[in-house]
């Protein structure tokens, strides 16, 4: 008696067979476009960070550090920015959803502790970290993912009520000026800033009153105004901004910048080449974090300098793309996520290469995914690993698939 398969090859259930598992492939891919420029921007900051730093230990406050201290910290970081945007990653945005409200409230107590002496380091006259003796971590660092998740979360929910203002807009307002008060005790304006653009763009992207938000938002930049008038180092600062080339500005509170603008002067066109930078060697402070874009702009030139704007400019832009993808399939709270990284990345990105560029008043932002520090990379990874689930989910349900 002849042996019966179960099926015969070329059949339709063997063909329909493989057409399953073809179609499973395909929901596997990822958005390796985005993956490649995030690690190419990574991998560059890497490098300059270790041009920057390289002569910091010339100086008696480096002289203990080897030349190479930066860039292996650096490396480490990115290693564990890859470990922990991995994990992130595997988590479903149902569960980032579900737990953005206890998430906020969390980081809230951590920038409670910053302020509790003994807890809070100090560095440069900031308290605005904690200690986990590997590493400092920075809280406000944490607070501009988690205001994300926590925006989104909020205007999903509160939806009906976005036209309204005590139960739609002000809950989310008081929330933010929580925040707000935390940072400004540390202090961190330029947190703030970042954080306040974030929860305003998501707010208005989610619906909210046009007047409302109007009004708020004057009411925000009158804020912003009266804490640099009332303070005398903010006010001097910004004064000096406007006037930079002004002997007693250039050699005191415009002494970054003016250097800065130097710095882009001598790198032209092209650049004077990687490690020829005469800048870094002690004249231009924190090089490392906050004005690594100048030292790219003198080593590198403007082609460098385009070149890391484009590619901000793509991760912005995919940001968006993904974000209108996901709320186009009804992922509301996914959308308003993915477009909240994009203004969370662009905003920041735009606040450092201004103030590198002499476009704004000198402010303490580092430059995402490229500056020198622990935190602010490890925070990068994993809100640009919450956005490739996104974008993973979106490919998924497009197709046909469940979650």
């Amino acid at each position: 008696m002849p042996l019966q398969l179960p099926f015969r090859f070329g059949s339709s259930s063997a063909s329909s067979a493989m057409e399953s598992r073809a179609r499973q492939s395909k929901m596997m891919e990822y958005d390796q476009p985005l993956i490649w420029v995030t690690l190419l921007l990574m991998l560059l900051g890497m490098v300059m960070v270790y041009s920057a730093s390289i002569s910091l230990p010339d100086s008696p406050k480096f002289a203990a550090y080897k030349n190479s201290y930066f860039l292996t910290r650096q490396a480490i970081f990115i290693g564990l920015s890859a470990l922990a945007a991995t994990i992130a990653f595997r988590i479903p945005i149902a569960d980032w959803q579900r737990g953005a409200p206890y998430m906020f409230i969390g980081t809230l107590v951590l920038l409670v502790l910053v302020l509790i002496p003994g807890l809070g380091v100090v560095v440069n006259g900031g308290r605005r970290w904690l200690s986990l003796k590997i590493m400092n971590f920075q809280p406000s660092e944490l607070m501009k993912v988690v205001v994300v998740l926590y925006a989104a979360d909020y205007t999903v929910r509160k939806q009906e009520y976005m036209h309204k203002l005590t139960k739609g807009f002000m809950p989310m307002a008081l929330a933010v000026s929580l925040v707000g008060l935390l940072l400004l005790l540390e202090p961190d304006l330029g947190a703030f800033g970042v954080i306040v653009c974030i929860a305003m763009g998501i707010l208005f992207l989610g619906g909210v009153n046009a007047i409302w938000f109007g009004g708020i938002g004057a009411m925000l930049v009158t804020i912003f105004v009266s804490i640099i008038a009332l303070s005398k180092f903010r006010r001097d600062r910004f004064f000096a901004y406007l006037n930079p080339w002004e002997e007693e500005n250039a050699l005191n509170k415009a002494y970054q910048l003016t250097h800065s603008l130097i710095a882009f002067g001598r790198g032209e066109l092209f650049g004077v080449g990687l490690g020829g930078s005469l800048e870094k060697l002690h004249y231009l402070p924190e090089a490392h974090t906050d004005f690594l874009l100048a030292v790219i702009g003198e080593e590198l030139g403007l082609v460098g300098v385009l070149i890391v704007i484009a590619m901000f400019y793509w991760i912005v832009k995919r940001a968006f793309d993904i974000g209108r993808q996901a709320i186009a399939i009804d992922q509301t709270f996914a959308g308003l996520t993915a477009k909240g990284i994009g203004i969370w990345i662009g905003v920041q990105t735009f606040i450092n290469m201004g103030v590198n560029l002499g476009l704004l008043p000198t402010k303490g932002l580092t430059l995402p995914l490229m500056s020198y520090g622990g935190t602010g990379v490890l925070i990068n990874c994993v809100g640009l690993a919450i956005l490739l689930r996104i974008d993973y989910e979106n490919r998924i349900l497009m197709r046909g698939g469940r979650l």
